[in-house]
């Protein structure tokens, strides 16, 4: 092979890299958008429609179940189909969902509310398995770059959707369609990954692996550490406001700390992956980042209005630092990225529908109190079980190996 020849391979090869780059990315933007443009355009979307609090609230829970559903079964697909066509299929699977969801009627709202939790259930599993895969020594970098914009565009979501309305005859609908621009964007960029063919090798799951997945105690323990970090993250979300309204905030004053706690989670989710990946185990990141979940919800439970913006950096920081290190271990503790797609699949259909149900506990609890020093309380106690089952996964180790390991002995 002459020089000319070698330096052509070379150049194809970093261009389908920029190219797989900037799918990733562009298919993480997609993650969060469609559910945080509608959390802020909720109270607009009950009054137009004419429906309840608690109807306007499945809202949010339903993506969250729709994840809890077909996180493991995402992985199954994809091993018939390919990851590539498996994440172009729920692309197109969004658009529909969107345009859904805009359209004219209550039905029509739920439907699309409902096929949009299915298909960011697809990318949120399969996007670790993508990264493990084609990228195995740059696996902090990418899962830090593609999760940065997954909160940063999620974090536009909410902050633009309001204005956008306003626009002329958009109303809410419009606010909320014209997110599918950035999903048909995304399916675009994304269609020349069609073109890869796999390794066979690559193409298959080992039936022992499956099998032995969620016998492992390490898979467990990621799983509970992915359902912690999603409960308290949703929980935060939904119940931070009120909880600062007891602490003497208004409602304009508790939605800049919310928007402070999610700024602050940004950089974070770029940092960690990167720091992670340089260690030979992440035991110290875990006990870091219970720690600032442990002292976040200690500091709101004293009440003081004076350290509100400190306890909402410190939970943001917790916040973007557990769903990096969730992100990481299911590569780092995965053998190869379809072994990743598996113990994601496992790790969010549970973690998902922890996070479902922790803002109705939290609220049930909060009403049968009267206050929120029981509901706090919880949390921090999860902060705990989260640090427990953090030093856990943080260990070096993978999670098929571990359990062959325990059958041997």
């Amino acid at each position: 092979m002459n020089d000319e020849t070698i330096s052509s391979t070379l150049n194809k090869n970093t261009k389908k890299s920029w190219l797989l780059l900037i799918g990733i990315i562009l298919v993480g933007s997609n993650l969060r958008v469609p559910l945080t443009s509608a959390g802020s355009l909720i109270s607009f979307i009950r009054d137009d429609l004419g429906i309840s609090n608690a109807l306007i609230g499945s809202i949010t829970t339903l993506p969250l179940l729709a994840f809890a559903l077909l996180s493991p079964f995402a992985p199954k697909i994809a091993n018939r189909i390919g990851m590539e066509l498996t994440i172009a299929l729920s692309l197109i699977l969004l658009i529909i969902g969107i345009v859904v969801r805009s359209l004219s009627g209550t039905p029509f709202l739920f439907a699309g509310t409902i096929l949009i939790g299915l298909a960011i259930a697809i990318g949120n599993v399969l996007i670790p398995g993508i990264v493990k895969m084609n990228f195995p020594l740059k696996i902090g970098l990418m899962t830090g770059i593609y999760a940065i914009f997954m909160n940063l565009f999620g974090a536009l979501g909410s902050g633009v959707s309001v204005p956008v309305s306003s626009i002329g005859n958009l109303g809410w609908r419009g606010a909320l369609a014209i997110w599918g621009l950035l999903t048909l964007v995304s399916l675009l960029l994304w269609l020349p990954q069609l073109r890869k063919q796999e390794k066979k090798e690559q193409e298959k799951v080992k039936t022992d692996k499956k099998n032995s997945l969620w016998r492992s105690p390490l898979a467990w323990k990621i799983t509970i550490f992915m359902g912690g970090q999603s409960l308290m993250f949703y929980t935060l979300i939904t119940w931070l406001p009120d909880i600062l309204y007891t602490n003497g905030y208004n409602s304009n004053t508790a939605g800049w700390m919310v928007f402070l706690m999610q700024f602050a989670l940004i950089p974070v989710t770029f940092i960690v992956p990167v720091i992670a990946e340089k260690l030979k185990n992440q035991v110290g990141l875990s006990i870091a980042t219970a720690t600032l979940f442990i002292v976040g919800f200690f500091g709101l439970l004293q009440g003081s209005p004076a350290l509100v913006p400190l306890w909402a950096i410190m939970l943001g920081i917790a916040g973007g630092s557990a769903f990096s290190l969730s992100m990481m271990f299911f590569s780092l503790r995965a053998k190869d990225g379809k072994e990743a797609a598996e113990l994601s699949g496992m790790a969010q259909s549970f973690g998902y529908l922890l996070a479902a149900t922790g803002p109705i506990l939290v609220g049930a609890l909060h009403d049968m109190t009267a206050g929120w020093t029981i509901p706090l309380s919880l949390l921090i106690l999860i902060s705990i079980v989260l640090l427990i089952v953090g030093i856990g996964s943080g260990k070096e180790g993978y999670v098929t190996e571990e359990h062959q390991a325990k059958i041997i002995s």
